[in-house]
């Protein structure tokens, strides 16, 4: 007998996912999964052939792919109405702030105003007190009182022509920001009515293949089920379990060697595309299925 070379025995597919399970036989003829400890799960009786683990795989994938198209057919409506729904919510954000900021200004204006009535009060004052004075030099200090006071009422009617530039830019920021989000509005009513409609017409298929879907991932063991969920997240169309098509990958579309297409017939294991990672099944699977 010829002895195996170093080649033959070491190589291994790093693509390939062997599917290594010992059954136990008991009265009914149905396998059950042993544990790595000896014990046997009684509460999950499933089918440990590679091939249930396939047309399981397979099978989920056409669920899945059927959950896509009806997602598809929403396009970018749920994305658009999202964007839609941020540029609202921060137009609002901003107009409550261009308010918060008017009224702060208009605020700053009535304390300049009553600024300006104490001051003229005060210079009343002190015209007064100049008729009683009693010599030049109190005359004087009233008279550079009234003069600081007058130099009071002119800051603060500067300030108030500042205020009143500054309150009408941001009144015609609020009404600018008030007619875009009046429009964006209209823009979300418009677009979420029609993403309501098209939810409504394929609500009740998606709850169902969704349904379906949950209860054929309890099938497949954790290992392959999270490499399942890998592979479709990588894959650009959502396909991780792809069939045989004119000798080539149904995901990518390389060639399939011959010889690797008989071992993906034989159902021994399970075989990946060393080109694309999703996993291969024949036609004689692909033809079992049936969603």
């Amino acid at each position: 007998m010829a002895k195996k070379t170093s080649k033959e025995t070491n190589s291994k597919d790093q693509n390939t996912v062997e599917a290594e399970v010992t059954a136990v036989p008991v009265e009914n003829n149905t396998p059950k999964v042993k544990l790595t400890n000896g014990k046997t799960d009684d509460s999950k009786e499933k089918s440990i052939s590679v091939e249930q683990k396939l047309i399981s795989l397979f099978s989920l994938q056409q669920i899945d792919s059927q959950i896509d198209k009806i997602r598809i057919i929403r396009g970018e409506l749920p994305l658009e109405v999202q964007d839609l729904e941020d540029e609202v919510a921060g137009l609002e954000t901003r107009i409550d702030n261009f308010i918060d900021e008017i009224q702060s200004l208009e605020k700053s204006i009535n304390d300049k105003l009553n600024s300006i009535k104490d001051c003229k009060l005060l210079i009343k004052k002190y015209e007064e007190q100049q008729a009683n004075v009693r010599n030049n030099r109190e005359y004087d200090s009233l008279t550079k009182e009234m003069e600081f006071q007058n130099l009071e009422i002119q800051l603060c009617e500067k300030k108030i022509k500042e205020f009143k530039a500054q309150l009408d830019i941001k009144k015609i920021d609020v009404d600018k920001a008030q007619s875009n989000h009046n429009e964006k509005k209209n823009d979300l009513d418009i677009k979420k009515a029609e993403l309501d409609d098209i939810v409504a017409e394929t609500e009740k298929e998606e709850t169902e293949l969704i349904e379906k879907s949950h209860e054929h991932q309890k099938l497949i063991e954790d290992r392959l089920l999270i490499a399942y969920k890998r592979i479709r997240k990588n894959a650009s169309n959502g396909l991780a379990v792809v069939g045989i098509e004119r000798d080539a990958c149904g995901g990518c579309y390389n060639k399939i060697p011959p010889q690797r297409q008989l071992d993906i017939k034989m159902h021994k294991k399970i075989i990946v595309c060393e080109y694309c990672g999703r996993v291969l099944v024949d036609n004689l699977i692909a033809e079992t299925v049936k969603i």
